[in-house]
C-alpha cells in the first residue's frame, strides 16, 4: 500500500475533522504562485493535531513539509510526493504577563505587529511587512530594517521527536537566516513567544506606516515573489552585485529579475518553477563571473 493511502485510512480514523485535501495545488499556498500539486495537504487547527498528524505520517513513512506563510519557498511544477501540512489555521494570539505576547505559529507578522500596536507593544514595527509567518520567522530569524526576530524573541515551543519543549531565546542560537530550526530541520514551531515594550501606540503605528512607504517604494510587491531571493554574502550585499553584473530585467520564461529591485527574482506572469529556477542559476552563474561571489539562494528549494 502506498504511503498515502495508508495516511489517508489512519486520519479518518484518527482525526475526522482534519481538512485534509488530496492532489492540492501548491501555486495557490505559495507567494511565487508557481508549482505542482501536493499529494496530500493537511491545515490543523492546533499544536495538538499537528503533533497527531506528523506522528501518523511517521508511523506511515510520508515525506512531510511543514509549510507556514509560503513566502520563502519553490515546489516543483510537476508535483511533490509528500505530505505539505500548511499552519496556516494556527493563529491564536494572547497576552502575556509582563509585556509578552504569545502567537501561534501560523499567524502572520503583519497580524501580530497590528495586535501589539494596539496593545501599545513596541519592538514589532519592522516586522509588519515581513510577508511571512510566524513558525518560519523564527525558523530564518527573519528580520528587515535593522530589526530581526532575535531582538523580540523570549523562545519558542518546538516540537521534535513527538515532545514539545520551551526553547529560550539563546537555545533557539537565531543568527542571520539561521538557527537551531535549519541544524535540525525535523523540529517545528509550534508557537512563540514575544518579550515587548511599553510604547505610545501612535508612534508606534506611525513607524510602521514609515516602514511600509519605504518597502513599498523599494520593493516590486506589484509582482508575485518569494522576497529577496539570495542570502546576504559576507560583506556585499545580493541585489548590489546583482545589478552590477548587469542583470536587471534578465528574463527566462515568466520569471524576471526585477527592475525596481535587483535582490528579487519575481513572476511577472506565467511563470513556471522551472523559469524561476533557472534565472535563480543564471544569476549566481553571471554574479559568479562578475565578482567571484557565489549567492546562495535564501529561497527554500524542493524537489
Amino acid at each position: 500500500m502506498a504511503w498515502y493511502q495508508d495516511l489517508d485510512n489512519q486520519i479518518k480514523e484518527q482525526l475526522p475533522g482534519l481538512d485534509y485535501r488530496w492532489d492540492e495545488p501548491l501555486a495557490g499556498h505559495i507567494s511565487f504562485r508557481v508549482g505542482g500539486a501536493a499529494k496530500r495537504m493537511a491545515f490543523p487547527q492546533s499544536g495538538e493535531a499537528l503533533t497527531a498528524l506528523l506522528a501518523l505520517a511517521e508511523a506511515c513513512r510520508a515525506r512531510t513539509i511543514v509549510l507556514g506563510n509560503g513566502t520563502n519557498v519553490l515546489f516543483p511544477d510537476e508535483g511533490i510526493d509528500a505530505l505539505v501540512i500548511s499552519t496556516g489555521k494556527m493563529c491564536d494570539m494572547a497576552l502575556r504577563k509582563g509585556n509578552q505576547l504569545y502567537a501561534e505559529a501560523g499567524v502572520t507578522l503583519a497580524r501580530v505587529a497590528v495586535f501589539a500596536q494596539q496593545n501599545g507593544l513596541s519592538g514589532l514595527a519592522f516586522a509588519h511587512g515581513i510577508p511571512g509567518s510566524v513558525g518560519g520567522a523564527v525558523c530564518m530569524n527573519a528580520g528587515a530594517y535593522g530589526g530581526e526576530m532575535k531582538d523580540v524573541l523570549a523562545g519558542a515551543y518546538v516540537l521534535a521527536g513527538g515532545e514539545t519543549r520551551y526553547m529560550t531565546v539563546e537555545e533557539l542560537s537565531l543568527r542571520y537566516r539561521h538557527s537551531y530550526l535549519t541544524d535540525h530541520p525535523e523540529a517545528v514551531v509550534l508557537g512563540a513567544v514575544f518579550d515587548l515594550r511599553e510604547g505610545d501606540k501612535d508612534e508606534i503605528r506611525r513607524e510602521m506606516d514609515e516602514l511600509m512607504a519605504r518597502r513599498k517604494a523599494s520593493q516590486p510587491l506589484e509582482f508575485p515573489s518569494a522576497g529577496s531571493t539570495f542570502k546576504r554574502p559576507a560583506g556585499h550585499f545580493a541585489g548590489a552585485l546583482i545589478q552590477e553584473a548587469g542583470l536587471k530585467g534578465l528574463t527566462v520564461g515568466g520569471a524576471q529579475v526585477s527592475e525596481k529591485h535587483a535582490g528579487f527574482v519575481i513572476n511577472r506572469g506565467g511563470a513556471t518553477a522551472a523559469d524561476i529556477l533557472a534565472l535563480i542559476e543564471q544569476v549566481q552563474q553571471a554574479v559568479y563571473r562578475s565578482s567571484g561571489v557565489m549567492l546562495e539562494p535564501e529561497v527554500r528549494i524542493y524537489r
